[in-house]
């Protein structure tokens, strides 16, 4: 399922509200800390892509069917530009780019890659019983960058 998202920061409370309400369908409840992370990352990513590009971008989720003990949770965000995501370093006092520092401490796999004339950002996290593991970027992609935020643009 995906949702077309226009260049304007109210669009990100709208992309939070979309994702919330595809999430009952697949039995994840909206208590759920596996709801939580989702909602959180799906802000992150549409905020990055709005803030950063200005331009329209397409938000993707995929959901297990319903009653999935283990499965993957995936969602994507692409946008038209085709500039890779920038390490960024803030300090404690800065209001942002703490985005896909973020994403990178939450979401199981996360990475970008190049989608026609501009680029898809995607992240997944595993619904299951046991402890989720730590993060891991693929090679090609994002990488994990200790203590460092990060900007898309």
């Amino acid at each position: 399922m995906q949702m077309e998202v226009r260049p304007d920061p109210a669009e990100v409370g709208r992309a939070r509200k979309w994702a919330r309400s595809r999430l009952a369908g697949p039995g994840v409840g909206v208590d759920d800390s596996l709801a939580e992370t989702l909602i959180l990352l799906v802000s992150e990513l549409v905020t990055n892509a709005v803030v950063h590009t200005g331009r329209p971008a397409v938000l993707r989720l995929s959901l297990p069917g319903s009653g999935a003990g283990s499965a993957t949770v995936r969602l994507e965000v692409a946008d038209a530009s085709s500039r890779a995501p920038v390490p960024r370093c803030v300090d404690g006092d800065a209001t942002g780019g703490r985005g896909l520092a973020l994403v990178d401490g939450l979401a199981d796999r996360w990475g970008w890659s190049p989608d026609g004339a501009g680029k898809r950002i995607w992240c997944e996290l595993d619904r299951c019983d046991g402890a989720q593991r730590a993060a891991v970027a693929y090679p090609g992609s994002a990488s994990a960058y200790e203590g460092l935020a990060f900007e898309a643009v």
